[in-house]
């Protein structure tokens, strides 16, 4: 698993839920049920002060786990980590879980 942070250009379902990313030169469609959750990060080491009423998108990241598949190759996926900012509407990619693999069908007997 790779860690670390670059921009990435995410579309977005009305409701805000990841549909498609452009990374690297490429275009991936996400192609299983994203998974979201927050995570504490050390804003007192980010920020002097924590201004009263900003608690959500200072005290919590939004991360979301996406399985995508590159638009041109249909076989192939990659499961990243996606940090998305409350208040810019900015995302970074955090993680990457697995290298591409080809997803078979199991061959019959």
């Amino acid at each position: 698993m790779g860690m670390f942070s670059e921009s990435v250009d995410v579309a977005c379902t009305p409701s805000g839920q990841p549909l498609s990313l452009d990374w690297g030169g490429r275009h991936y469609d996400v192609c299983a049920e994203p998974v979201r959750w927050f995570e504490r990060r050390q804003w007192w080491a980010e920020e002097q002060r924590a201004p009263l009423g900003s608690g959500p998108g200072l005290v919590d990241h939004e991360i979301w786990r996406i399985q995508v598949r590159d638009a041109g190759n249909t076989e192939d996926t990659l499961t990243l980590d996606l940090s998305r900012h409350l208040g810019s509407g900015r995302w970074r990619l955090l993680r990457i879980h697995d290298a591409l693999r080809t997803i078979r069908k199991p061959e019959s007997a």
